[in-house]
């Protein structure tokens, strides 16, 4: 059975997860920053490296929540154009105003969409990306699936995911910071009680390191790799159609 955010709701993961994020839409980003000590800044800035070679000109980021690796992408060079697609509205209506903000209206579009049904042709794009994203699908391989289908033949697929940490102490320092200290903030802040438990359980369900790799080869991608960040609470995973 697949974790969800509300237990009690009969309604599928996603529904659920778009409900969720729709309700802490305002908070997410104090919250992305605050929790993880601005450590998520560095993480994005690593997993955008990870494009510079490939200079790509259209870039698919997917789950572009507030818009925050979309913007990131854009160091990668001055033609880049993103499109992000996320299915919470409500995130998606931060992101935008972001965009107004920053004037890059003409270089980000954000759109609601299912990323696991995208609406975009075979081959569309030069990169996909997705960061803290792919562990809320509801179907991992379909997402993934669609992720590779709009990827054109050669183009590179950048995914930046939690992951556990597997060494002593860092594994039990994180288990405990992330089930009794992460929640308690996450609620305080957000008032969303169901939000910040589910994130850890989302991470710990989560097949992280060699068995992400194992379901990128299953869908079709080749070369994947793993590259753990921060003594593996995240982690870069990347490959290529």
């Amino acid at each position: 059975m697949s974790v969800v955010p509300y237990k009690d709701d009969p309604t599928g993961k996603k529904s659920q997860v778009a409900h969720m994020f729709n309700s802490i839409a305002g908070k997410y980003d104090f919250l992305n920053h605050f929790l993880s000590a601005g450590t998520d800044i560095y993480w994005r800035r690593k997993a955008v490296g990870e494009l510079r070679q490939l200079r790509p000109a259209r870039i698919l980021d997917i789950a572009t929540g507030t818009g925050d690796f979309a913007f990131e992408t854009l160091r990668v060079g001055p033609e880049v154009q993103v499109t992000g697609v996320d299915i919470s509205e409500g995130m998606l209506e931060v992101g935008r105003r972001k965009v107004r903000e920053r004037g890059l209206g003409h270089r980000i579009e954000l759109q609601l969409g299912d990323s696991e049904n995208l609406p975009f042709d075979d081959n569309t794009f030069d990169a996909v990306t997705a960061s803290f994203g792919v562990r809320n699908f509801e179907n991992l391989p379909q997402g993934l699936a669609e992720m590779r289908r709009v990827l054109r033949p050669g183009g590179k697929l950048v995914i930046l995911e939690f992951s556990k940490p597997r060494t002593f102490p860092f594994k039990q320092a994180y288990n405990f910071y992330f089930r009794h200290i992460l929640p308690v903030f996450g609620k305080l802040i957000s008032k969303d009680q169901s939000a910040y438990t589910y994130l850890p359980e989302s991470v710990q369900a989560f097949p992280d390191g060699p068995a992400f790799l194992a379901v990128l080869q299953q869908v079709g991608f080749t070369s994947p790799q793993w590259q753990p960040l921060t003594f593996g609470i995240s982690s870069i995973y990347t490959a290529t159609k």
